[in-house]
């Protein structure tokens, strides 16, 4: 076991009761930012912390994988709270990307999910 070991449980098991609890909801923002911050953000941002740490941890695969489903899990959690139902199956790396990229766990929400869907902007719409 990694020394994000009993983290990863303690994450895996919130995602797990989060996931649970959530239901379909008419666009609640705020709580859809808290399982970003609070939950899937943690997982992705451990990830990239083990990865590009001064010495890097080789996760287990048990480790590997509750790190995994619990960020799928609390990205279901924020899609449910725009009233979209999805079974979230990314790899934390490609969210990992995404979150250097991007530096905010919202955009990378929103890229992996099209959660919420992004306004296409017209010609002429700045006038």
């Amino acid at each position: 076991m990694s020394r994000y070991g009993s983290r990863i449980a303690a994450l895996a098991r919130q995602a797990e009761r989060d996931r649970a609890a959530v239901e379909l909801a008419d666009a609640d923002t705020e709580a859809a930012r808290e399982y970003l911050r609070e939950g899937a953000g943690q997982a992705i941002w451990w990830y990239v912390e083990a990865r590009t740490g001064e010495r890097p941890v080789a996760f287990s695969t048990a480790e590997f994988a509750a790190i995994e489903r619990a960020m799928n899990d609390w990205l279901e959690c924020y899609t449910r709270c725009y009233g979209v139902e999805l079974e979230a199956d990314f790899t934390v790396r490609q969210a990992a990307e995404l979150l250097l990229e991007t530096r905010n766990v919202v955009d990378t929400a929103q890229l992996l999910t099209g959660v919420p869907e992004r306004r296409r902007r017209t010609a002429g719409a700045d006038q």
